[in-house]
């Protein structure tokens, strides 16, 4: 019982099985290029390299890191970041000692210009094509997902799929039915497009899950950090390249998406 409890406030060790593949923890890159280095290792498929100042796109397009508009608010940020901007906070690893500083939210910032060239743009119908079944615990629930197959992505989310079908009935529970996956839609209260929309994102059983719009604020307009997910099965998406919205101070516990960027060491 200890044990469970301990689980339920994601506080459980995970077990590290030799045979999953291990994507090292993130850490403050020391500057553009290891930034520039960390996409390309990535998106191999999609990109060819660097040049110093900007990414190269197997087409020789090329995308600067930096959009020169200098030191953005939160707001800007958000909403029209450069691809230096989506790094803005490193993305931690391991057990969370203390909730995520005021807003604080790694890997929530999304260039959609990048994500759309990697994964095609929804309002423009470019993504269904796109589009594959995923077996989602085919030992204990067996139903198909739709996911992006472009760029590793669905076969991320199959590795995934296959290693949380062994764990415990216990801990299946809070991934069961699943909260959803493509949906073309932008995130809410926004006109941003949601991971979602790209076909790269998965909502786990919404039954355990807390999001930070479903609370209260408190007084001074801040919110109080809930999670119930067990820390083994954020582990298990973090090694195949998933990040996930409870390391949000707007948290989002339900929320995994495929962002391996994140999750390479420069």
């Amino acid at each position: 019982m200890q044990r469970l409890t301990r689980c339920l406030l994601g506080l459980c060790a995970l077990a590290s099985p030799a045979s999953l593949p291990t994507i090292a923890a993130a850490q403050a890159p020391a500057d553009g290029s290891a930034l520039m280095d960390a996409l390309v290792r990535a998106y191999p498929a999609a990109l060819a390299g660097h040049d110093g100042a900007a990414i190269v796109w197997k087409d020789g397009a090329r995308t600067p890191l930096d959009d020169g508009k200098g030191t953005k608010s939160l707001d800007l940020l958000f909403s029209d970041p450069d691809l230096k901007d989506m790094f803005h906070w490193p993305y931690p690893r391991g057990a969370m000692q203390a909730p995520p500083g005021r807003d604080v939210d790694p890997g929530r910032i999304r260039n959609a210009g990048f994500f759309a060239r990697l994964y095609g743009d929804c309002r423009k119908g470019e993504v269904a094509d796109a589009l594959v079944d995923v077996v989602w615990l085919p030992g204990h629930w067996g139903k198909s997902v739709k996911f992006n197959r472009r760029n590793g992505a669905s076969e991320a989310l199959g590795r995934v799929s296959m290693v949380l079908d062994r764990l415990p009935a216990r801990e299946l529970a809070f991934l069961r039915p699943v909260g959803g996956t493509y949906n073309c839609r932008p995130i809410a209260g926004t006109t941003q497009l949601s991971a979602h929309g790209f076909g790269i994102a998965i909502d786990i059983n919404t039954r355990f899950s807390h999001y930070w719009r479903w609370a209260r604020p408190e007084p001074d307009g801040s919110y109080r950090y809930r999670n119930s997910i067990p820390r083994r099965i954020v582990e298990i998406f973090e090694r195949h390249g998933f990040i996930w919205g409870g390391r949000w101070y707007h948290f989002d516990t339900m929320h995994f998406e495929y962002r391996p960027e994140l999750l390479i060491q420069p």
